[in-house]
């Protein structure tokens, strides 16, 4: 592949149900955008998966200054991956990059900007960074102070580690290297499962993609009001290990029974956990405790067969 980095990108946003969060998102990128300019043009590309088309309110939205356009696409399958694939197909026809980012989520000022600086450094073909959740201060106090995102969130990196995984919410791929990999794509039967995402650049990553980790290309996933309960929290965390056991075995990584060892092994420190704490002097945190087991659910049920739907 020619190293050369190319100057123009283009970022599609999947989006389904939420209009709201999506025009917080699109006031972000037109900020990251300025950072850029005029050395990388940006296009946007929207992609419905609403049925009803909700969010059709993007073409004729205000001007938000991408150099390249705001562009709707409708999908309308409730399912990720077939979001997924149209939105690479539309972002190949308008720029040489096509980065993804979700639509709960908004971005650093300076993430496209990292994201360049990442690629050209190693001549990377693909750039991802940390997705962070935010709670606002106004949410209860445990949100804040347990770390539910040990669970949820992929663990920060240093700066220009290789990786064999990027995030579809925070990452970007060369259009040269999708082009000609065709084969590579978000798989449909996984599009209401989860788990996609890492099976798509696992996949790319056996291909010869070289990927990279930017620590400064920063996003963060706005968590809304439905989220700050326990009962989330806990769907979350079983799905997230639900998930892990998918594209553990989809990508042929390990085996049922190395997972039944990660599992028990995962579940005996979350319940010793409080014990360790309480011995230190410190608050036992029986919430996160809970969703660490929920967890490790997740991933027991997998072995048996059962698959959780995206939540």
């Amino acid at each position: 592949m020619d190293s050369k980095s190319s100057q123009s990108v283009a970022i599609y946003v999947c989006t389904y149900q939420r209009n709201e969060p999506l025009k917080s998102l699109l006031a972000s990128l037109r900020i990251a955008t300025k950072k850029v300019q005029p050395h990388v043009q940006v296009a946007v590309v929207v992609v419905d998966d609403n049925p009803d088309g909700r969010a059709k309110f993007v073409e004729e939205s205000e001007d938000f200054g991408f150099d390249l356009g705001l562009h709707y696409r409708h999908s309308g399958a409730q399912n990720i991956s077939v979001a997924r694939n149209m939105g690479i197909e539309a972002c190949l026809e308008l720029a040489d990059w096509v980065a993804m980012v979700d639509d709960d989520q908004v971005v650093e000022e300076t993430w496209l900007e990292s994201l360049f600086k990442t690629q050209k450094q190693y001549e990377a073909d693909a750039v991802t960074g940390p997705v962070f959740l935010r709670y606002s201060e106004e949410y209860p106090s445990w949100l804040h102070d347990e770390p539910f995102g040990d669970i949820l969130e992929a663990a920060a990196k240093p700066d220009g580690t290789v990786v064999d995984v990027c995030s579809t919410g925070n990452s970007m791929i060369s259009g040269e290297f999708l082009k000609s990999n065709p084969g590579i794509r978000f798989r449909h039967d996984l599009g209401t499962l989860g788990g996609e995402d890492m099976v798509f650049y696992r996949e790319a990553v056996d291909k010869g993609l070289k990927a990279y980790y930017s620590r400064d290309a920063v996003s963060w996933g706005e968590q809304p009001p439905e989220r700050s309960n326990l009962n989330y929290q806990l769907r979350a965390s079983m799905w997230m290990g639900n998930t892990e056991y998918i594209t553990n075995i989809e990508s042929g990584i390990t085996t049922k029974q190395r997972i039944v060892l990660r599992a028990g092994k995962r579940g005996l420190g979350y319940l010793a956990r409080p014990v360790k704490r309480i011995a230190a002097g410190k608050n036992p945190q029986l919430r996160f405790m809970l969703a660490g087991l929920a967890q490790v659910i997740g991933m027991v049920v997998g072995i048996f067969g059962v698959r959780l739907d995206h939540i």
